[in-house]
């Protein structure tokens, strides 16, 4: 076959004994004979591929053979993630003929049952023939074969198949993401963060001691509540010596602690803002996760149902601002950092098509252009009234405040009410692009149901009307977080496209610890929701700066081509995040 005839699918799969196929498909589903190699031979048959004519290579999971591509410097354009793409579209609502999904329950492995367990070794797989893990999806070439026909049909079923197969697509570009990000890691400054820790903490205690500021805020605490012997990572013992002291609080949370004016309470916030440092990010997660000037989380793309991202280790999606910077370039680098103003209501406005809501946005903070509406009259106010209506808070300020909203906003809060509506009888909602959100739990139903009893208990009801509620806000906030991950993973694999395209720089300039494939151009070093860091080059970081504006602005059209809303972006270019 010529390199012009080269079909724009190409699946990978094992046969056993060490080998490895590869079939390729075009459009029509029509298959090419096997191509069978040693596991040994397939990174440099992928990599003639990919400089040949760049298929869009299939496979059972990125997670699973992307990391041996990556340690032998090789990157890929574009994939199929057979697992993530099955997890979509078997509950997705938009397909019609999803039966042939349901019934490969193989392929229904979770991103949290997936994450428990990390699989292989340090690249989480191996290309030697070696079988996957217990919990891992099928990975032989016929298996993989299957199963792509399956989700091929599923999503040609589907109401809009344009925007579901733009969903199936990012979805498997952010396993990319996700792989490479691991391999180029975080550059982090071990020193830097380490002296962070000793001005907040004192010095690094030995033989299970206690930092000394903590320490010191524990006593500080203890005597303000008369007991030296209490301890104070006992919930319930602590609850009872806040209470003993006058200190009518429900839990020991923050939110609730912080409602009373007593002589412990300061001593006392300070105390758990210490511990969770240490305990999250201490000098033990330095040891553990930070190795040549990098930082390698493993992330877990959707492992959120809304389609978020999770982390599996090493908590890079709850990474405390007080750390930024430790997050430094190496030398002759910079990092260049950027975040969306507001993404989950512009995501709201987009959707909604609400011109209202739009304009409030445009070119501008959007809290500060609703303040300019008249509805509110302080940026914080427009703050917790949005996040009011995107969570489906009643009480407090949101009960006062989102009314006005949906006097000003209609569209908007119509969207969202709805979804609240749906979700209240038992019903899916799906985001823009098709990912729906799961159905009631059996305990759900069965409340629902015996609260409809004749004999039914006024708790029964009770507690139904609340379980009810509860589960409108989860599917209210649903459609416009699900709809946000989804424009983040087209605008982190726009940015992956266009960075890829940078000429590497000299081999004296190179980033060495980032890895091959990394280490001599721009590339993504961070992602966070709606934030991402590219670790670039001195001479590369307005280029990379571009990029990522040009990148978030394609995302916007692409999901939402005629629409008015903007993504506006605060970037910064600097030698560590902390200067951001």
């Amino acid at each position: 076959m010529t390199a012009g005839s080269r079909r724009p699918w190409c699946v990978v799969g094992r046969l056993g004994e060490g080998r490895i196929g590869l079939v390729d498909v075009d459009g029509s589903g029509a298959r090419d004979e096997p191509v069978v190699l040693p596991a040994a031979d397939l990174a440099a048959r992928v990599a003639a591929r990919e400089a040949e004519d760049a298929p869009r290579w299939v496979w059972s999971d990125t997670a699973e053979w992307y990391p041996a591509l990556l340690d032998a410097g090789i990157r890929i354009g574009r994939c199929v993630d057979l697992r993530l793409v099955h997890a979509v579209l078997r509950t997705s609502q938009v397909v019609r003929e999803p039966e042939p999904l349901r019934a490969a329950a193989a392929w229904d492995v979770s991103p949290e049952h997936l994450a428990a367990e990390p699989r292989g070794d340090g690249t989480l797989f191996s290309l030697d023939g070696s079988a996957g893990s217990p919990t891992s999806v099928p990975d032989g070439l016929e298996e993989a074969l299957a199963e792509f026909d399956r989700q091929r049909a599923a999503a040609e079923s589907a109401a809009e198949p344009g925007r579901l197969r733009l969903l199936l697509a990012a979805e498997s570009a952010g396993a990319l993401v996700a792989a490479e990000l691991h391999a180029a890691g975080m550059p982090w400054d071990a020193a830097e963060h380490d002296r962070l820790l000793r001005e907040a903490l004192g010095p690094r205690p030995h033989g299970g001691q206690v930092p000394v500021k903590m320490a010191e805020a524990a006593a500080e605490t203890r005597d303000a509540l008369d007991d030296r012997t209490l301890s104070l990572d006992s919930p319930p013992r602590l609850l009872r010596a806040l209470r003993r002291a006058g200190i009518d609080v429900a839990s020991t949370s923050r939110w609730e602690l912080e409602a009373h004016e007593h002589p412990a309470i300061a001593p006392l916030l300070r105390y758990k803002k210490l511990s969770r440092l240490l305990a999250a990010n201490g000098w033990w997660w330095i040891d553990e996760w930070v190795h040549d000037g990098r930082y390698r989380p493993v992330y877990v793309p959707a492992g959120v149902v809304t389609g978020r991202w999770a982390s599996s280790g090493g908590g890079a999606l709850q990474i405390p601002r007080q750390l930024r910077p430790a997050l430094r370039a190496d030398p002759g680098w910079l990092l260049v950092s950027a975040d969306v103003a507001q993404l989950e209501p512009r995501v709201l406005a987009a959707m909604a098509g609400d011109a209202a809501m739009a304009a409030a946005g445009a070119a501008t903070d959007l809290y500060a252009g609703i303040v300019e509406t008249g509805v509110v009259e302080t940026r914080t106010e427009a703050k917790v009234a949005v996040l009011g209506a995107l969570y489906g808070s009643t009480t407090g300020d949101s009960a006062r405040l989102v009314p006005r909203l949906r006097r000003t906003f209609p569209d908007a809060m119509r969207l969202v009410d709805r979804a609240a509506e749906v979700g209240e009888v038992g019903g899916t909602v799906t985001t823009w692009l098709g990912r729906s959100s799961p159905p009631p739990d059996p305990g759900w139903s069965a409340a629902q149901t015996s609260a409809h009893l004749p004999d039914a208990s006024t708790a029964e009801q009770e507690r139904a009307v609340r379980a009810a509620r509860s589960r409108g806000r989860f599917t209210r906030n649903f459609v416009v977080q699900g709809t946000a991950a989804e424009w983040a993973l087209a605008w982190m694999a726009d940015l992956r496209l266009r960075l890829a395209r940078f000429e590497p720089v000299a081999a004296e300039r190179a980033a060495r610890a980032s890895g091959p494939g990394f280490d001599r151009q721009a590339h993504l070093a961070f992602f966070l929701h709606d934030e991402v860091i590219v670790h670039a080059p001195a001479e590369q970081a307005d280029a990379a700066a571009t990029a990522i504006l040009a990148a978030a602005d394609a995302a916007g059209r692409l999901l939402f081509p005629g629409s008015t809303v903007d993504f506006p972006l605060d970037l910064h270019i600097a030698e560590h995040a902390g200067k951001a």
